[in-house]
């Protein structure tokens, strides 16, 4: 059974940081390109970042330079760290295995003051 399992948002002020976590089960995962999305209130879903099997990156250019994706394969997780954040990150981020179209159930992050 494919699980990808998100964790880590929360509440934070403008200009904090938070680490997101993606724990991922029942597929390859280290075969496998893999993604983060978000998605704003009343807004469609964003590609943020991507991190490709041996590492290499990419981001939307809104979060470049604030944002970092990682991957550890030997335990099956993603990260993003998520700094400098501004209230127009304020969205449900979700992990993603874009070829199969695998999904987590998403993690909030809210930037308030």
């Amino acid at each position: 059974q494919v699980q990808l399992v998100e964790s880590g948002g929360g509440l934070v002020q403008p200009g904090g940081s938070l680490r997101l976590s993606c724990a991922a089960s029942g597929f390859p995962f280290r075969t496998y390109f893999m993604a983060w999305y978000r998605q704003a209130p009343g807004k469609g879903r964003e590609l943020v970042a991507s991190i490709s099997t041996s590492g290499r990156t990419n981001y939307v250019d809104s979060v470049k330079g604030r944002f970092i994706v990682s991957r550890d394969n030997s335990i099956n997780a993603m990260y993003l760290q998520l700094n400098s954040l501004k209230p127009e990150d304020t969205a449900v981020y979700y992990c993603v295995a874009p070829g199969p179209s695998y999904w987590g159930q998403g993690t909030q992050v809210t930037v308030s003051s």
